[in-house]
């Protein structure tokens, strides 16, 4: 047999060294901790999630939880450090997890309950990747054995690795707790004397054609550039944040007992394009309506109107103050870095809106080797699952084509000419168009400084129609279609 026939011999494989199998100490002190602080909240939390013994990798931390367990299940209150360590000590299993001090030093460690749900999270995925690592063992252990048929053991791994996923299965909602819940909220809607089913977008207009941004929907605000639709998104997270409409009054509470501009919804924004400090000057300058230009030539200006302008800029600073409003201005970012980023901030600041500037400046390193569309394609369909789990709408702005300047005059986009990818479209659950007539050479009304359109291209739960709104792009504000004047400023008075 010529040597090229002959049966290549397997190159022979080095032993990998013994390695600890995935987990977190820090996660599992940060639960135990947690139920030693306060138990019934931190339970509530676990019970959500399913957690289960097995999460704990520690023999002694999974010895605590279960006895912290017991003791809750049984008399629902009492349970700390002390009667732990006492429950312990009459099982006889207080040394085996480090006596006393290893269990008060649980309360010590730095941590914050309402993350708990988040902690048992990072236990489960250890524990899941703890069973595949188990099962893989098995299975590859079973491939050397010569008495085995290899059906046999393709089917007893199928069935191992399917045992792990419904493990794992998140428990899928009940039919008649989810008919309740959407009946309810049905009945919230005809109470409502908003109208909404959403929150206000701070714009009449719009919000009769949107009936406000609804949990879990995906928000597409699309327009050429310097069009301002960051200004209009911008806009919209002050008016959610603040609680007041477009002009800076405070919306009325749909509950009797609470005062106007009392519902201020935290909101969570991710400029990919522009920095915090961009972004914070220009809600000043919309707020005090007091514009950069005149800021930067102050110098240039007398005295009276120069203290008008500080007037101005510190009470919009002291209403700005303590709004509910989180940036990051990281660029270039993964959408599953986005993704998990949104996710810590929802749940240590309780976001309630995230809006994402903008969508082609995100990656997807997953897929980028496979084209633009592609990756886009990803991103788009990542921010709809995002909104989806966090259960808060998400409004994303994005770049339309040129298509609109080379069709007519009037540079009207459609929902064709979304660009880079179709799925935007797919995945959108709203599209806003953003043109102004100023902007455009050949429109009609390009006199007309302070007009804009936004197209309701697409609203899967709502109607559709093209609404006008004011700009003044001194301040970049957009208004209810009025003539902006300067001194009905709300924030002035």
């Amino acid at each position: 047999m010529p040597p090229s026939a002959r049966p290549r011999r397997p190159a022979r494989r080095e032993e990998p060294a013994a390695r600890v199998p995935p987990y977190s100490i820090e996660a599992e002190k940060a639960v135990l901790g947690s139920i030693l602080l306060q138990p019934e909240r931190t339970f509530g939390h676990l019970a959500s999630v399913h957690a289960k013994p097995e999460w704990f990798y520690l023999q002694a931390n999974r010895t605590i939880y279960e006895t912290a367990k017991s003791l809750y299940d049984r008399h629902g209150a009492g349970v700390d450090a002390v009667t732990v360590v006492q429950a312990l000590q009459e099982a006889g299993t207080l040394e085996e997890v480090g006596g006393a001090a290893a269990v008060e030093a649980l309360v010590e460690a730095p941590l914050v309950v309402a993350h708990t749900e988040f902690y048992a999270e990072i236990l489960r995925d250890n524990c899941v990747l703890r069973q595949i690592i188990d099962a893989a063992g098995d299975a590859a252990a079973k491939c050397y054995s010569p008495d085995r048929a290899t059906a046999q053991i393709l089917s007893e791994t199928q069935e191992s690795f399917f045992a792990i996923s419904e493990r794992d299965e998140r428990k899928m909602p009940d039919w008649n707790d989810s008919l309740n819940a959407t009946f309810a909220k049905i009945e919230d809607m005809f109470r409502n004397t908003s109208g909404l089913n959403g929150l206000s977008t701070g714009f009449k207009d719009l919000d009769k054609v949107v009936q406000g941004l609804r949990p879990s929907e995906m928000i597409v605000l699309a327009a050429r550039p310097s069009m301002g639709k960051t200004s209009l998104a911008m806009n919209i997270c002050t008016s959610v944040a603040l609680d007041v409409d477009c002009d800076g009054k405070p919306r009325r509470s749909a509950d009797p007992g609470r005062p106007a501009g009392s519902n201020r919804v935290p909101v969570g924004i991710f400029s990919c394009e522009m920095s915090t400090d961009a972004l914070v000057s220009r809600m000043l300058c919309t707020v005090s309506r007091v514009s950069w230009t005149d800021i930067i030539a102050a110098r240039s200006k007398g005295e009276a109107e120069r203290r008008d302008m500080t007037r101005r800029l510190t009470q919009a600073m002291s209403t700005l103050t303590d709004a509910p409003i989180y940036i990051d201005d990281t660029g270039g970012l993964d959408i599953a870095d986005l993704r998990a980023r949104a996710r810590t901030m929802k749940k240590r600041h309780g976001i309630g809106l995230i809006m994402i500037d903008y969508l082609q400046l995100l990656g997807c390193h997953e897929a980028a080797a496979e084209g633009r569309q592609q990756e886009t394609t990803r991103i788009s369909a990542g921010v709809k699952a995002m909104a989806k789990e966090l259960n808060v709408p998400v409004i994303v702005l994005s770049q339309l084509s040129r298509a609109p300047e080379q069709r007519d005059r009037e540079a009207k986009p459609r929902l064709a000419d979304l660009r880079d990818s179709g799925s935007i479209e797919q995945d959108a659950d709203v599209v806003m168009l953003l043109r102004r007539p100023s902007r455009i050479a050949g429109s009609k009304d390009k006199d007309q400084e302070n007009l804009a359109y936004v197209d309701v291209a697409k609203n899967r739960n709502g109607g559709v129609d093209e609404v006008r709104m004011s700009f003044d792009a001194r301040t970049t504000r957009f208004g209810n279609f009025v003539s902006l004047g300067e001194d009905d400023n709300p924030y002035n008075r």
